[in-house]
């Protein structure tokens, strides 16, 4: 389950534990398969330990976005 916060900001939601990494581990996957890419295109900028992530992915994945969006 996901959606979005704000006006630019993705929510995803894993049912991992936040235990040893699994739950940043599920979410990229979850973001990965989300925008169709594999997971290696994806770069954790910030947020290991934290419930709030910054991602980068390789590409224009600018459409994709917006229809995440709702927009």
């Amino acid at each position: 389950m996901g959606g979005r916060y704000g006006v630019d900001t993705l929510v995803v939601a894993v049912g991992a534990p936040a235990v040893d990494g699994r739950a940043t581990q599920a979410a990229l996957k979850a973001l990965a398969d989300a925008f169709g890419v594999a997971l290696r295109e994806l770069t954790l900028v910030s947020g290991a330990t934290s419930r709030t992530k910054i991602v980068q992915i390789s590409g224009d994945h600018q459409d994709r976005l917006q229809e995440l969006l709702g927009r």
